[in-house]
């Protein structure tokens, strides 16, 4: 229980720094970590030599949907708005489908 406690501490003291260096560094540092399989923030910490988080990177898209999002999003795939899950699952059938389609255009 003592080491959960600890743990906890150090996340309380970790502090979030945005840096804002240009969107011709910002692309760089994403094309880099895209290329390298790691996310951004792990890319910065190489650059600047410092350690990485060695808990596993689950590879994922993410998006912020609002209310009207899920709105729009269950009329397209013709489900119930509050019916989340499904709305999820259909949007994440989509993506992989968009990638098929681009994959038999090249």
């Amino acid at each position: 229980m003592k080491q959960k406690w600890e743990e906890e501490k150090k996340a309380v003291k970790a502090v979030q720094i945005a840096f804002d260096v240009g969107d011709e560094v910002n692309r760089k540092i994403r094309i880099e970590a895209l290329e390298q399989g790691i996310n951004p923030p792990d890319r910065i910490r190489q650059i600047l030599s410092l350690p990485l988080n060695n808990k596993p990177l689950r590879p994922r898209l993410s998006i912020s949907l609002s209310a009207d999002d899920f709105i729009i999003l269950a009329d397209k795939f013709g489900v119930a708005p509050n019916d989340r899950v499904k709305i999820r699952q259909l949007a994440a059938e989509t993506l992989i489908a968009y990638l098929d389609v681009e994959k038999r255009q090249q």
